[in-house]
């Protein structure tokens, strides 16, 4: 059984909305393209050996179509190594509508999204989904992830749509490698799901010191 990974940029505030530029979600968002100002070659790194290994995409309908319309034109470019990638392998769309599904190895999923996304666990061995909000949210809920790798950067928004809006159960996670922070002061943080939910404890306990002399 392979991995289902989720890759997000989020802010301090957790909104994980439109990070790429300012066409990508503009309804009702006016801050799209946050990221943009704060990449630097640290992060960039550390998202290019994110991606290594990657034999699946999972996509949200809306993350989808901008790949689809970016990636097929970047080989030879600047990102050539990523477009290669990217192009080359399998597609999962996660939609309702009629996804214009020409980019090459691209399938749409059926009505029973857990049951696809089992499937499609079972048949690959790195399953990355990208951004993809209302998709992440309900991986989210069904505990259908392996891996989280969040990059936080350093502001706050206070409006926009966030990670875990309408998507979050009780759930356990563990840290995988230590935090790296870049030089813009983005900070890298890599979780794997865990057993179990949370527990909850009491900070007073006499056996924990506090409050005492």
């Amino acid at each position: 059984m392979g991995l289902i990974h989720i890759e997000l940029f989020a802010t301090l505030d957790l909104v994980g909305q439109a990070p790429g530029g300012p066409d990508e979600d503009p309804v009702g968002f006016p801050f799209g393209g946050w990221q943009a100002p704060l990449l630097d070659d640290v992060t960039g790194a550390q998202v290019g050996a994110a991606y290594e290994g990657t034999d699946a995409l999972l996509l949200g309908r809306r993350t989808y179509d901008i790949f689809a319309a970016y990636w097929p034109h970047q080989e030879g470019g600047e990102d050539n190594g990523i477009a290669t990638l990217f192009n080359s392998v399998p597609k999962y769309v996660a939609s309702r509508g009629r996804p214009d599904l020409s980019w090459a190895g691209s399938t749409q999923l059926g009505p029973d999204l857990a049951g696809a996304v089992r499937d499609i666990r079972d048949r690959h061995e790195h399953v990355k989904v990208v951004g993809s909000l209302n998709l992440v949210q309900t991986l989210l809920r069904e505990k259908l992830f392996d891996r989280l790798d969040l990059w936080v950067h350093p502001i706050v928004l206070g409006v926009g749509k966030k990670v875990f809006d309408g998507g979050a159960v009780p759930t356990n996670l563990t840290l995988l490698e230590p935090p790296v922070a870049g030089p813009m002061g983005t900070v890298y943080l890599r979780y794997g799901l865990a057993d179990g939910t949370p527990a909850t404890g009491d900070m007073s306990a006499p056996d924990r010191g506090v409050g005492a002399d």
